[in-house]
């Protein structure tokens, strides 16, 4: 039988969505044990279950199968836009839903056809210069990835000494890609720690957020429209070169998303590569020893991606998965993390291959599947890289099974991750200047160099004050 069966007339046989006992996504073992949440929905319910998102009845699709068909959408069943939500278009879905913003965005992740086709293309090329290796924007950003990783260690092992305790959320994962957006907007390494902070403050998702959310949007489009009027050598820059009638608008929007994508999604992928290499039950420790960071990383991924679940899309007609009808205009979530644990994912695997699955959904797929897939992983192989290189030993401090992780319906990520560690004599060589083609200016300069007042250590500093 096919994964997903469109439908012409029949009625299902069971209610509504709306009138379905649904479970609640977030909850304790979502949180701390989401294998046995996810095998406790597949046992009930099959490839797909019906559950409550803050608040909001949506179907969860968990097998690998499905889900993969679903992201595919070779029959174009599927759509990303909103105004597709049967009760979004009745005013049904209440004005506080936390999500709401989210499918509400606009951005390419939420357009269909022609339009996501268009603002794709600028992506592809926009990121074509950072992702290229043999280009000077690509060489110049390593090296500060470089730089960022091997401060920021520095500064940590500074503060705590030769050995001691350390967060390695808080203090490195978190905040290494929060300081190459900088760099990607084209604002350099000066003049952005205010940015980056309300970034932070977005992602903690405390009281401060909304207003910090405000005025990132206010400091993105300020950059846009300056990127319009002038263009630079910057990631808007190289999208307006692409695909010359983006507005502003779009380009905000388009930059907003990827604040979010490389600050959070990158930041949680190496949190989880690192504690997954230390845990060491996936095969990412053995791999790292092995000298293979991409392989830790690939396998990290599968076991634990950071988008654990996909933001909704809408059926555009009744649609059959497993037992259940999905009517049309009903929201759907696929879930990366549960379809990697579905036996058609799993039987694939040997437990003595050298290489896991490249099949893992962590990067999507489809038309839309990630196209910073090479940024993410390259800063996230330096960051890996420069963390196991300057650190002598370095295990939790905690069980496994304590780590404190954070809910969220579709992010999955250590609030903190407590380490003991004990650093090398070795200290850094150098970071090579960067190209010619992509020499930093005097001020870009000075803020890399890893002075007192250097981006790292103001940043660090602002966060502190800031907690």
């Amino acid at each position: 039988m096919e994964p997903q069966t469109p439908q012409a007339e029949p009625a299902p046989a069971h209610p509504p969505l709306e009138a379905l006992a649904v479970q609640p996504l977030l909850n304790r073992d979502y949180e701390s044990r989401p294998a046995v949440f996810y095998e406790r929905l597949r046992a009930e319910y099959g490839p797909v279950a019906p559950v409550d998102v803050l608040g909001v009845p949506a179907w969860l699709v968990i097998g690998y199968t499905q889900t993969l068909d679903i992201l595919r959408d070779t029959r174009g069943v599927w759509s990303r836009r909103v105004e597709n939500w049967r009760h979004y278009r009745d005013g049904a879905v209440p004005a506080d839903w936390p999500m709401l913003p989210v499918v509400e965005s606009d951005n390419s992740a939420f357009r269909d056809g022609a339009d996501s086709t268009r603002l794709r293309s600028a992506w592809s090329e926009g990121l074509r210069a950072f992702q290229d290796r043999t280009r000077p924007e690509a060489k110049a950003l390593e090296q500060s990835v470089r730089r960022y990783a091997d401060e920021l260690i520095t500064v940590l092992s500074e503060n705590g000494g030769p050995s001691g305790w350390a967060d390695l959320s808080a203090q490195y994962a978190r905040p290494l890609p929060l300081m190459v957006i900088g760099r990607l907007l084209g604002t350099g390494g000066d003049g952005d720690d205010e940015l980056i902070i309300d970034l932070w403050r977005v992602m903690d998702a405390g009281p401060e957020a909304p207003e910090a959310s405000a005025r990132l949007i206010a400091r993105v489009a300020d950059v846009c429209a300056a990127r319009v009027a002038s263009p630079g050598a910057d990631l808007p820059s190289f999208m307006l070169a692409a695909v010359p009638d983006l507005t502003a608008e779009e380009l905000t929007r388009e930059m907003a998303m990827m604040t979010g994508l490389v600050g959070d999604v990158t930041g949680t992928l190496i949190c989880n590569t690192i504690t997954e290499v230390l845990i060491g039950g996936t095969g990412a420790s053995d791999s790292m020893s092995a000298g293979m960071i991409q392989e830790a990383i690939n396998r990290a991924s599968a076991a634990n991606p950071p988008m654990a679940n996909l933001s909704f899309r809408w059926a555009r007609t009744d649609v059959r998965i497993g037992q259940f009808q999905i009517a049309a205009g009903d929201p759907v979530m696929v879930s990366p993390a549960a379809a990697h644990l579905d036996p058609a994912f799993t039987a694939s695997a040997t437990p003595d291959s050298i290489y896991s699955s490249r099949a893992h959904l962590a990067w999507s797929a489809g038309p839309h599947a990630c196209l910073g897939r090479d940024l993410a992983t390259t800063i996230t192989t330096i960051a890996v890289e420069r963390l196991f290189d300057r650190f002598a030993t370095l295990r939790l401090a905690l069980p496994a099974d304590q780590l404190p992780w954070r809910s969220s319906p579709l992010m999955r990520g250590l609030r903190s991750l407590p380490v003991i560690y004990e650093v090398t004599g070795d200290r850094p060589e150098p970071a090579p200047a960067a190209p010619e083609d992509a020499e930093e200016t005097p001020e870009e300069k000075a803020a890399d160099e890893g002075g007192a007042n250097s981006l790292v250590r103001r940043v660090l500093r602002l966060m502190r004050l800031s907690s």
